[in-house]
């Protein structure tokens, strides 16, 4: 799922009621984590998922009430129904849910939330809510772009949160807050803040869009991976042919793959339509920071371009070492989709191992 707030700031511009419904708080079980959200219209889902089932059935009536009312509410949800129930079993965890009935009041900040993403600039979206009788709930947004020094606006709205907004960094992971004052207007039963770490998601750069590079374009978009793919045959490199690409690129595809912004966020998966373009690509980007390279072709073909690259010196043997040939999990993939699917299970497994050392460390 790409970044839903990216989706509702485009989604506001067609000026549509929409609700927003937020994961702000989960104790035990629960089919999803802090931060899960979901946006609705009168019509039902749009997109995201707060855990699906019977969770998400409950949030979507609230959600359709928010829209009817205006109203926003902050509403527990229990997951704590008998065994006996006609809906079968639930996780048995309790769950709060901010249900935003007017995030049109805050498309200033969506906009600006979605320029950060698209510069590769983190962030912290924080929801300043005042929590008063019979659910409902008045709230107050910003974003906060991760700097290395803040002006006079943070200093004045977040002054007593800095190490929390630190935290919050750190982590990766969202953060409810009770706090005294109140910055709304309104006698409050509660006044809490709920931080939420937004970062752009990880790139996979596929260099080659005949058939593998088509069906590993989709699946790396439904793994959450901003998708660019980048050819020289504009007949292969195009948006109807490439719906889930987020950026096409028709280009020689080693010049492309050099010019492009490899980071140690970048994931790289080279499958051409032969072994000459396969080397100029991978000669391209071998030096680079790139968080995986990855190549196609048989244990023999990676054998002797490893000893070419070597005896050019193109690469360290470290360098050559590093690059994932021949590419993918060994699932005895055979058709153009089962290739594509080890390819995808191996990017996943590579970005876990990372966002796990990345996660140890701090």
């Amino acid at each position: 799922m790409k970044n839903i707030y990216t989706h509702l700031a485009q989604k506001l511009k067609e000026k549509l009621p929409l609700a927003l419904a937020t994961i702000i708080e989960t104790k035990g079980s629960t089919p999803q984590v802090t931060g899960a959200s979901a946006l609705f219209s009168s019509k039902g889902l749009l997109e995201g998922t707060l855990g699906g089932g019977i969770l998400e059935a409950d949030a979507q009536k609230k959600a359709l009430r928010a829209l009817k009312e205006k109203t926003s509410f902050l509403s527990l949800f229990s997951l704590k129904e008998d065994v006996s129930s006609k809906e079968g079993l639930l996780c048995g965890g309790d769950v709060r849910i901010l249900i935003d009935a007017s995030p049109e009041k805050y498309k200033d900040v969506f906009r600006v939330l979605s320029r950060s993403l698209r510069q590769r600039k983190p962030g912290i979206l924080a929801v300043f809510i005042n929590e008063h009788p019979e659910e409902k709930a008045s709230l107050l947004r910003f974003w906060i772009e991760k700097k290395e020094r803040y002006g006079t606006e943070f200093e004045k709205q977040f002054s007593f949160f800095q190490e929390e907004i630190k935290d919050v960094f750190g982590q990766g992971k969202p953060r409810l807050l009770k706090i005294r004052d109140n910055i709304l207007p309104g006698k409050a039963m509660n006044n809490l803040l709920f931080l939420e770490p937004v970062f752009p998601l990880p790139q996979l750069l596929i260099a080659g869009a005949g058939h593998v590079g088509h069906a590993l374009a989709h699946l790396g978009s439904l793994l959450n991976f901003e998708v660019i793919v980048i050819d020289d045959r504009p007949e292969f490199a195009n948006e109807e042919r490439l719906p889930d690409a987020d950026q096409i690129i028709v280009d020689d595809i080693a010049k492309a793959v050099g010019k492009f912004p490899i980071s140690s966020d970048t994931y790289v998966v080279i499958v051409t339509r032969g072994h000459r373009h396969d080397a100029a690509a991978l000669r391209a980007c071998i030096s680079s920071e790139a968080a995986y390279i990855g190549m196609i072709g048989s244990v023999r073909k990676v054998e002797l371009m490893r000893k070419e690259f070597l005896e050019e010196g193109w690469a360290t043997l470290r360098q050559f070492g590093r690059v994932h040939a021949p590419i993918g999990l060994p699932i005895q993939s055979e058709t153009v989709e089962e290739i594509a699917v080890s390819i995808a299970a191996q990017l996943v497994q590579v970005r876990s191992q990372i966002q796990g050392k990345t996660k140890e460390s701090k």
